[in-house]
């Protein structure tokens, strides 16, 4: 790769709030990428930590660093004005508390190129979801700046948290066919006490609250490119996705919650969804939200779905035992491997 001088290649963008602790482990993961030709746009969104000064002695030491703030505003708006502020070629969106392998952005570009995406898919877990993708995680999302430009009006879901990358992304992969792949970018993603993820299962009711409004953003995306004929599988795999297997699955619901948060999904699929699917296109779905969609209730699907994990369960075992009794090696762990994929 022999870019222009100065070019910048990668736009890296990383809203900060509050990460003192790991902030500079992130930066130094990008200083250390094997492809040099980017800008790192660190954007402040109202830290009250030390997150402000390790920032500017960063801009201080390598002049591809740029620092932005803000008052708190959350992380869309972080994302959103660093995109703002890009001129590389690609963008990448970031946490402030994760790392990338060196090559993470080297192989991610090059991908890009050599398959002329607008979107490159990054990481194996993501890649193996092709080709029904309704929805990706910002770490996963590689994206050409001239088609993010080319859709001004999407962009991450201001006062959304948690789904703002996943309707990000959902409108985007329905926007464009140029979408790649590089299963090889490694994404260090970090854990500990204070993650989003763990505040979201903790509160439950504010995210209910929310997805009528995630429902209101699709619908008017869908109405405004038209694409219900076109494109309704890929809204069903979002609503099995995110709202479905994410929050009715995922959440620690009561009865009453499950039960709204049942009739929201189902009423959104029926009147916007099913009309245009076509028969052969059902077989995309995972059975659990086929059956959920034709329950008359919350309590309905439930009684199912306890008889249907259960029998999943011991399907499984069964196969495993019976893998046990291969007498060849090699063929046994590819069956438990292809076993305990499908069972997961």
């Amino acid at each position: 790769m022999s870019p222009e001088k100065n070019k910048v290649l990668v736009s890296v963008i990383i809203p900060v709030y509050n990460v003192e602790k790991f902030l500079s482990e992130t930066i130094e993961s990008i200083l250390d990428q094997t492809l040099t030709d980017f800008e790192l746009l660190l954007i402040n969104d109202g830290s009250t930590d030390s997150c402000p000064e390790i920032c500017r002695e960063y801009e201080k030491k390598d002049s591809r660093i740029q620092y932005f703030s803000q008052e708190n505003s959350g992380v869309s708006v972080a994302r959103n004005s660093g995109l703002s502020y890009a001129v590389g070629e690609y963008v990448f969106f970031m946490d402030s508390d994760d790392t990338l392998d060196p090559d993470f952005l080297k192989t991610s570009y090059i991908a890009a190129k050599t398959q002329n995406s607008d979107i490159v898919i990054v990481g194996e877990e993501f890649c193996k979801r092709l080709p029904a993708v309704p929805a990706l995680p910002t770490c996963a999302q590689f994206l050409r700046l001239s088609f993010l430009k080319k859709y001004p009006d999407v962009r991450f879901p201001e006062k959304i948290q948690p789904c703002e990358d996943g309707l990000f992304s959902h409108q985007l992969i329905a926007l464009t066919e140029k979408v790649g792949t590089n299963p090889s970018g490694i994404y260090h993603y970090r854990h500990h006490e204070n993650q989003n993820h763990l505040k979201i299962i903790e509160n439950s009711e504010k995210v209910l609250l929310q997805i009528p409004i995630w429902l209101d953003i699709l619908k008017g995306f869908y109405n405004k490119y038209d694409l219900y004929k076109t494109h309704a599988l890929h809204l069903a795999l979002f609503m099995e996705h995110e709202p479905f297997e994410f929050r009715y699955l995922g959440l620690p619901l009561n009865a009453e919650q499950k039960e709204r948060l049942f009739n929201i999904i189902k009423k959104f699929t029926v009147t916007n969804i099913l009309p245009y699917l076509k028969e052969e296109e059902y077989s995309h779905l995972d059975i659990p939200f086929t059956r959920f969609i034709q329950s008359n209730n919350a309590a309905e699907f439930d009684l199912f779905y306890g008889k249907y994990v259960k029998n999943k369960a011991l399907n499984k075992k069964i196969r495993l035992f019976l893998a046990k009794l291969v007498p060849f090696g090699k063929i046994r762990r590819m069956l438990r491997h292809n076993i305990n994929q499908k069972y997961s």
